[in-house]
């Protein structure tokens, strides 16, 4: 508990502006995490001397009453993302009283709500970060999401597939994936081209299988749970890293689409290569800690 040795003024006149306000002694003490005995001590010490200091004391005079701090205070948390001048002329057309910025600030403490460059501050109490006022959650993308497919090889990419309307399926793959890019991927290769993609239970089917074999595709034998081979996630990842550090981030479906779509054709090719070398060299270490063969 604190003692009333260690409350300042400012704590002093916001305890007594609860009590004016019609709150009881108990649940302001509560609320402060101060001994019941020490408000009601402070709150007869204010009804005989009208003033909240506990003694006269040297320094600079303060700028602003009791009152006044309860009224800049207020005006703080009315709209808590206000910056400190605009809460002294907030100030100074209320009372025709001017106080500078900093007679401002030290009365409430800023708070970051994001952890990037563009953060917003707002006014809270010392403690009260993780209250609900206190927090606001951020969507860069509330009212869309779009499933994208691509291809990468060394020194080469297809372009960003956008799946439309829906989720992709067997029929979809076949139709969308494999006949419109994998089979010119094939194509441009030769016979080298080893295709891979996952175990998502829309890539396994018969039906897609037989597509592979009837265009000659061959596809590489994929290891189960082992999601951390697959180069493209990485690529995923860093692509939703530059879409989301844009200086304008999409709002809509339409600018999604469209931001997505820049990124990767801005994408360097020499990640794209790396991230393919990298998959080969782990695959590689597999096969040499299990004596030349891949386990299954």
């Amino acid at each position: 508990m604190s003692s009333r040795h260690h409350i300042d003024d400012f704590m002093r006149g916001r305890i007594i502006g609860k009590i004016e306000e019609g709150r009881k002694i108990t649940d302001v003490a509560r609320e402060f995490d101060i001994a019941h005995s020490v408000v009601s001590r402070l709150w007869k010490s204010f009804k005989t001397t009208r003033t909240c200091s506990r003694r006269h004391r040297g320094g600079r005079v303060r700028s602003t009453t009791p009152a006044e701090d309860r009224y800049i205070v207020l005006s703080a948390k009315r709209n808590r993302r206000t910056t400190a001048q605009q809460v002294a002329n907030q100030f100074l057309a209320a009372s025709g009283k001017q106080i500078s910025r900093k007679t401002v600030a030290r009365h409430e403490s800023r708070f970051s709500l994001s952890s990037d460059c563009r953060r917003q501050l707002i006014w809270r109490e010392s403690g009260t970060a993780y209250r609900p006022e206190n927090i606001q959650e951020k969507d860069r993308y509330p009212t869309c999401s779009i499933m994208v497919w691509a291809g990468i090889m060394i020194n080469g990419r297809t372009r960003l597939h956008m799946v439309a309307n829906g989720t992709m399926t067997g029929q979809r793959y076949i139709d969308e994936i494999i006949l419109l890019h994998v089979r010119l991927f094939r194509g441009a290769v030769g016979d080298k081209f080893v295709f891979m993609d996952d175990n998502a239970t829309c890539h396994r089917t018969l039906t897609i299988q037989d597509c592979l074999d009837s265009e000659g595709i061959q596809r590489l034998v994929w290891l189960a749970r082992t999601p951390d081979l697959n180069p493209i996630e990485n690529v995923w990842d860093a692509l939703g890293r530059q879409v989301a550090g844009r200086n304008y981030p999409p709002i809509n479906k339409n600018t999604l689409i469209r931001a997505l779509t820049e990124e990767w054709g801005k994408f360097p090719q020499q990640l794209l290569d790396n991230v393919v070398q990298s998959m080969v060299r782990r695959v590689e270490c597999c096969i040499t800690l299990h004596g030349g063969q891949i386990p299954y």
